[in-house]
């Protein structure tokens, strides 16, 4: 059934229409009131009757950028199955072949946003969301992430990724134009000498490049860490986003490295492949074997240039020995300043009584908590405020 070209879209389509561009909103795609009037007018030209060609025509009008094709194509799935007005579409011609596979990451997200009660009450729904009290706003930044619904783990979500990141700038050895430098520019200087006969007018300075400084997180992925790592993996996607020199390291008996996957600017992809390349995701703890594999293959190659190293971990080790205690010695030797992030810290009579936190507390430089919004925020302030090189003293903070 193809629709009458002169006629615009009324009725039950405009209202999917509307209602598709409110869920990909949802679902984080940006879809503005033009690319509405643009899709509804392009339906006009095509056969509805064939899924192909709408998929591909809303595609090509919504999708602005890669990553989000995904996400449109289980969003598309989801949507027009439930849509009772579109069921001759859904039987005619399947989906492309990429859109057929296995559910993307961003099935999760786009499922949420497709179970809200009705899509036409959605913008309320957002104002109310927005519009948090400031006691609520107080209680989600003190709640324990382990103690959250599903719904606080998403406000929390969309709080880390719009916290101010650390920008914490080392000074490098190479030099560069700075007309407030403290080193004498010579060949400048001698060079424009040379244009007024060899009186020297203008005296030119270098200053110190300045660079963000490395970051490298060792987070533990074991089954006592569970309740944290997905959040704790937000995080460092929100940092690898922001800064360019960020390695990330997941373990729990052996050591991953998922730098690479948490490059994908959709956050659910990039946990999505995480997930994938991890073999012993709330499992055991071996800190020290995956210790030695991090000094052994990969210190050399991320530590350089002042790197700060951030370990997440409750330090709870299954083989704790003096093994544990050479390979945090070497690690803090390595780095510019080692961070551990604890989460048993929220506890206000925590004491190290465990024998593996006794032996890997003497070789950090901070021992702080990361188990709500509140601890994270003192974390960014903290990278945001270096140290210098000869500051070894424990620093423990508490939230």
């Amino acid at each position: 059934m193809a629709i009458n070209h002169l006629d615009p879209p009324t009725g039950n389509i405009a209202d999917n229409i509307t209602g598709f561009a409110r869920a990909l909103r949802a679902a984080g795609i940006p879809v503005g009131p033009g690319a509405v009037i643009d899709a509804m007018n392009a339906l006009q030209v095509i056969e509805i009757g064939n899924r192909r060609d709408v998929f591909a025509t809303l595609q090509a009008i919504f999708v602005k950028r890669h990553e989000h094709m995904l996400i449109f194509a289980q969003a598309f799935e989801l949507f027009f199955r439930a849509a009772e007005e579109w069921k001759h579409m859904l039987d005619s011609v399947p989906l492309p072949d990429h859109a057929r596979k296995k559910p993307p990451p961003a099935s999760r997200r786009v499922q949420e946003a497709m179970s809200q009660p009705a899509m036409s009450e959605q913008p309320q729904a957002e104002e109310q969301d927005v519009r948090l009290s400031v006691s609520d706003k107080e209680i989600l930044q003190k709640k324990d992430f382990a103690q959250m619904s599903a719904a606080e783990i998403a406000q929390a979500v969309r709080a880390i990724a719009l916290m101010r990141l650390p920008q914490a700038e080392l000074k490098t050895r190479r030099h560069q134009r700075d007309a407030r430098g403290l080193r004498l520019d010579m060949r400048r200087t001698l060079r424009g000498s040379l244009r007024t006969g060899g009186d020297i007018i203008d005296i030119h300075r270098l200053g110190r490049i300045e660079k963000p400084a490395p970051i490298v997180a060792l987070l533990d992925i074991s089954g006592s860490m569970s309740e944290y790592t997905r959040l704790f993996l937000h995080f460092l996607h929100a940092v690898t986003d922001a800064r360019k020199r960020v390695s990330v390291f997941l373990f729990g008996t052996r050591l991953t490295n998922v730098t690479r996957a948490l490059r994908a600017r959709d956050p659910d992809e990039a946990l999505a492949s995480c997930s994938a390349s991890v073999e012993d995701w709330a499992g055991g703890t071996r800190i020290a074997t995956s210790l030695h594999s991090f000094n052994k293959l990969w210190a050399r190659r991320v530590l350089g240039q002042g790197a700060i190293v951030l370990l997440i971990s409750d330090g709870l080790e299954r083989e704790a020995d003096a093994r544990l205690a050479f390979e945090m010695d070497r690690l803090h030797r390595s780095c510019r300043r080692l961070i551990w992030l604890n989460p048993l810290l929220r506890y206000g009579g925590f004491e190290p009584k465990a024998q593996g936190i006794k032996m890997m507390l003497p070789y950090v430089d901070e021992f702080r908590p990361v188990h709500n919004l509140t601890s994270i925020e003192g974390l960014i302030k903290a990278l945001s405020s270096a140290l210098p090189p000869q500051h070894r003293s424990l620093i423990r903070s508490a939230a």
